[in-house]
């Protein structure tokens, strides 16, 4: 059974059951400290979770790199990264697995896959991402606007669960996140990146509304430090 804990604005923490049989912790985008995290520190955080084994990063913006050096530094985390950004960190003293766009990187207990995000970016370009392990396929879209290749994201590797910004200004807002869910065709869609800041204010309720009525996937709103198990 994979765990999904929503930590405010793009922030996730994952932990499913790698292809190894072991258990794994993943961060997707830890801005911990973001306005509507439950936690006021990284170190607070840090006493909730016994060990972290990945963070992924989509982009090089502060509201996504977030508290990775720091996280990283404490746990001993592999940071998976576009290659230019994943440089750059590396330089700063972290563990890290560069990569790009395409296939399934060359990790052996996890399925990740980098995939685009038509967003924009000071080190390599953004991206969103694929996390599967033995109990749920996860799509995190990272900032992104709507694009119709997200179809073949659905097709290709059949996300159970879709996490989607709909926010508006930066990223897709509700409409178009809408039919992003009709392209992708998730089980269970998660609203992210909205309502932090002025900009992005939006209703999770409106896109669960239009969701379930246009599609069979099921919308779950998280409110930041709710859990979510799946299946």
């Amino acid at each position: 059974m994979a765990k999904i804990r929503y930590l405010g604005h793009a922030a996730f923490e994952i932990k499913l059951t790698g292809l190894d049989g072991s258990e794994k912790t993943v961060l997707i985008d830890p801005w911990i400290t973001n306005p509507l995290s439950p936690y006021h520190s990284v170190d607070e955080y840090l006493k909730t979770v016994e060990k972290i084994d990945y963070i992924i990063v989509t982009h090089d913006h502060g509201d996504h790199l977030g508290d990775t050096e720091k996280i990283a530094k404490a746990t001993g985390a592999k940071v998976v990264a576009i290659y230019d950004l994943a440089v750059d960190l590396e330089n700063k003293g972290l563990s890290v697995i560069g990569a790009n766009v395409g296939g399934k990187l060359s990790i052996e207990d996890l399925f990740i896959v980098l995939t685009p995000a038509i967003h924009s970016a000071a080190r390599g370009n953004p991206v969103g991402v694929v996390v599967s392990g033995k109990d749920a396929r996860i799509y995190h879209a990272g900032d992104t606007g709507l694009f119709a290749e997200m179809a073949y994201i659905g097709e290709l590797y059949k996300p159970d669960i879709a996490m989607l910004p709909i926010g508006g200004h930066f990223t897709m807002g509700v409409v178009e996140a809408v039919k992003a869910v009709e392209l992708i065709k998730p089980k269970i869609a998660i609203p992210m990146h909205y309502n932090t800041f002025p900009p992005i204010r939006a209703d999770p309720n409106e896109f669960k509304k239009n969701v379930e009525e246009k599609t069979t996937t099921k919308v779950v709103i998280l409110e930041p430090g709710q859990e979510y198990y799946y299946p």
